[in-house]
């Protein structure tokens, strides 16, 4: 029996492989999310050397996603294979470093399984196909793009643009929406956000918006089409304004305190994807529209 028509026939596999698959990527989730950041950072440090004509900082030890291997941050233990098993490895550490005894952050695990059991969810709603395939990717890319804008305040290019372009022609084949609906809804995404950018910042004088929230959303809009917009930017708000508000509250922070708005577009935007069409439909029928 071919392995796509077991995985058809036997969906709890499916939704076991898809756990499996999602520890595996929240794993490299992890290192993608700790080291792209400072990758960029020297790339634009050394973008501003050379604009400013000054000499290029000498070469360091490389630094990318494959180098150097993973290792203890502080007695610098390079990890062994048994030690670096998504989740499993921090249970039989007990959260400790093997040689240092320094605690290991409960976001490591926690990061694996998120995404194992978001992959596991996916699996289990939409079942074996094309679909679950472009659905776990995009979810893959926003759970990076949340902890990065969590922790830098930063949704970069080089993760939001491609998979903008990936909802364009997942949608060429009609994977969500029509391609026509998936166009506008890129277009749509960016242009109401950076309306509301430039009108904030008429009025106030200050940037309340990030330029790459007007991307994240034409990336939503590119995979769900335009008609998630609406109630992607609702959820967003809303869960936004009421959970930023506790958090400054409990931080005792300035209300000037910059809140990443990302991963609120995120959440939303994937939710809205799932379910915008029955969650609107409830709401017409709430109201007695329809």
């Amino acid at each position: 029996m071919p392995l796509s028509e077991f995985l058809t026939s036997y969906p709890t596999a499916f939704v076991v492989l898809a756990l499996g698959l999602g520890l595996v990527v929240g794993s490299f989730l992890n290192v993608l999310v700790w080291r792209l950041p400072k990758m960029l950072a020297r790339d634009w440090r050394q973008q501003a050397r050379d604009i400013l004509e000054l000499p290029a900082e000498p070469p360091g030890p490389t630094y990318n996603l494959m180098l150097p291997h993973s290792h203890c941050p502080h007695c610098r233990h390079p990890l062994r294979a048994w030690e670096n098993i998504p989740l499993l490895s921090y249970l039989i550490l007990r959260g400790r470093c093997a040689r240092c005894k320094t605690p290991i952050s409960a976001r490591y695990p926690l990061v694996e399984l998120s995404c194992a059991l978001l992959c596991g969810f996916i699996a289990w709603h939409l079942g074996f196909g094309w679909q679950t395939a472009g659905l776990l990717v995009l979810s893959w890319g926003l759970l990076a793009l949340c902890l990065i804008d969590a922790d830098h305040q930063l949704l970069p290019d080089v993760l939001v643009m491609p998979l903008l372009w990936l909802g364009v022609i997942v949608n060429a084949f009609e994977l969500f929406v029509p391609l026509q609906d998936a166009v506008w809804g890129a277009v749509a995404g960016y242009l109401s956000l950076w309306t509301v950018y430039w009108l904030f910042r008429l009025i106030t004088g200050k940037e309340g918006i990030g330029h790459g929230d007007f991307k994240l959303l034409a990336m939503l809009g590119a995979w769900g089409g335009w008609q998630i917009l609406p109630l992607t930017i609702l959820l967003a708000s809303l869960v936004g304004a009421v959970s930023g508000l506790l958090w400054l509250r409990w931080k005792r922070a300035k209300t000037s305190t910059p809140i990443p708005f990302g991963p609120y577009l995120a959440i939303a935007g994937w939710i809205a994807l799932l379910w915008g069409g029955q969650i609107t439909d409830f709401y017409w029928q709430f109201v007695g529209l329809q």
